[in-house]
C-alpha cells in the first residue's frame, strides 16, 4: 500500500543503470541496477544513494542512466482498427 501513496503523491518509479569501475581492475565496468520510488526530474533518493556510493563504496562511478515513468495517469484510449467475429 505504500507504493499506492507515494504514487498519488508525485512519485514515479524509477530505475537506474550504474555503471562503476571494480575496485580490484578499475579498467572494468560492472552493472548495478537501483529501484525505487522518486520524484522526477531532481530525484532526491537517486542522488541520496549516488552520494552514499561514493562517499562510502570502492567502485568508482562511471556513468549512470536514469529511467522514469509515471504509474498512475489517465486512461489512455485507441480506436479498434478492425472488427472480428467468430462463427
Amino acid at each position: 500500500m505504500a507504493g499506492l501513496v507515494l504514487q498519488l503523491k508525485q512519485y514515479r518509479l524509477t530505475t537506474a543503470e550504474i555503471l562503476y569501475h571494480m575496485p580490484d581492475h578499475p579498467s572494468l565496468l560492472q552493472t548495478y541496477l537501483w529501484q525505487d520510488y522518486d520524484l522526477a526530474p531532481q530525484f532526491p533518493s537517486l542522488r541520496k544513494f549516488l552520494d552514499f556510493w561514493s562517499s562510502n563504496l570502492d567502485g568508482r562511478l562511471h556513468s549512470v542512466k536514469v529511467a522514469s515513468v509515471d504509474m498512475i495517469r489517465p486512461p489512455q484510449w485507441r480506436n479498434a482498427q478492425d472488427l472480428l467475429t467468430l462463427h
